[in-house]
């Protein structure tokens, strides 16, 4: 009877968010790293369950050389989120090339160091990452508004299992020396199956910057009491939402926002954090809702029709922010304002 190992399975999990993900660009929303990140991720669940299901030891430099790639690939993925600047204009790019050469070549030339070298690598990307995570939400400034909590969720995981991986690598590291690796197997295995499915599922989310949990209550509110200069910029913010409508791109962010207004992204948040009291993404989808309760009241356009038009990109969070504004779906309030509206006809006819 063949044996499948469970990492296989792990990897075609992760080449069907692939094909999403692919989808997804041809859609327009393209993210080159998040896109190589998660190639990475699935071909080293096909490697792993080559080298532990098969004991297939030939394979092992190809799994080294994955290893030190997807911590790199992460880290810049979530580092493009900063900026809207396409790949080639990026600072320092090339450097980052730098820890999965430096792993190949000592594959080819000498491989004592691999073991310290990919640890070294999990550990300085891991806490980069966790770095930028603890500046907040508002880092991602080019995620769209109506994922960026998400993005910065699968921020703070991905963080989190890059430290972990180090640790593992530790944990073999150890077996090795005092068993002769007769726990690393187990080890790796747990440990890979649940890390590459979790960050491939990261990747897939963050790259999208699709909204999969509330918004509400996740962006760290600010204590401190709005200066005249949060007034003026949420004043001048009220004026530029009614006027130009900025909130109907769907692909709206913060960087995006901030240039339209020659302001910077600190300001914009900063001023509806304080004045407002409430985070950018609630503010801008604030004007979105009232958009489309306009629009359900005002016309016999279909409700995912006038999602789109009012800046929603998908229903569960054009229906989770509806609820959040008005206390309805927007079946419901369509369907109460034009009992209203009959009534008051029915009324002015007598």
């Amino acid at each position: 009877m063949l044996f499948v190992p469970l990492p296989f399975v792990v990897a075609l999990l992760l080449f069907i968010l692939l094909v999403q993900m692919i989808r997804r660009q041809e859609e327009g929303a393209s993210n080159p790293f998040f896109f190589a990140w998660l190639i990475v991720a699935a071909v080293q669940a096909v490697v792993i369950g080559v080298r532990w299901g098969y004991d297939f030891l030939e394979i092992l430099p190809l799994q080294a050389i994955l290893a030190a790639a997807a911590p790199t690939l992460a880290w810049l993925s979530f580092d493009s989120l900063r900026t809207e600047r396409p790949p080639s204009e990026r600072p320092f790019l090339l450097l980052h090339l730098l820890p999965t050469l430096a792993v190949a070549g000592f594959v080819a030339f000498w491989p004592d160091p691999i073991s310290l070298t990919i640890i070294l690598i999990f550990l300085g990307y891991g806490f980069a990452l966790a770095r930028l995570a603890w500046a907040g939400p508002n880092i991602l400034g080019a995620s769209r508004l109506d994922g960026v909590i998400t993005s910065y969720r699968a921020l703070q995981l991905t963080a989190i299992s890059t430290v972990g991986s180090a640790v593992i690598d530790l944990l073999v590291t150890f077996d090795f020396a005092e068993t002769g690796g007769l726990h690393s197997g187990r080890i790796v295995a747990i440990a890979n199956i649940i890390g590459l499915l979790v960050l491939g599922t990261a990747a897939t989310v963050a790259g999208a910057s699709q909204p999969l949990a509330d918004e509400s209550s996740d962006e760290p509110a600010l204590s401190s009491q709005p200066t005249s200069d949060d007034a003026a910029v949420a004043l001048a913010l009220d004026e530029f939402m009614q006027s130009r409508q900025p909130y109907r791109d769907v692909d709206l962010n913060l960087n995006r926002l901030g240039r339209k207004m020659g302001l910077s992204v600190r300001q914009i948040s900063n001023a509806v954090n304080r004045a407002k009291g409430m985070s950018v993404s609630q503010y801008v989808n604030d004007y979105r809702v009232r958009d489309a309760c306009n629009l359900l009241t005002q016309t016999d356009e279909p409700i995912t029709r006038i999602m789109f038009d009012a800046g929603f990109q998908t229903k569960s969070n054009f229906n989770r922010e509806f609820l959040r504004v008005t206390g309805m779906s927007p079946k419901a309030w369509r369907t109460r304002n034009n009992k209203v509206d009959e009534t008051n006809v029915i009324r002015l006819a007598v």
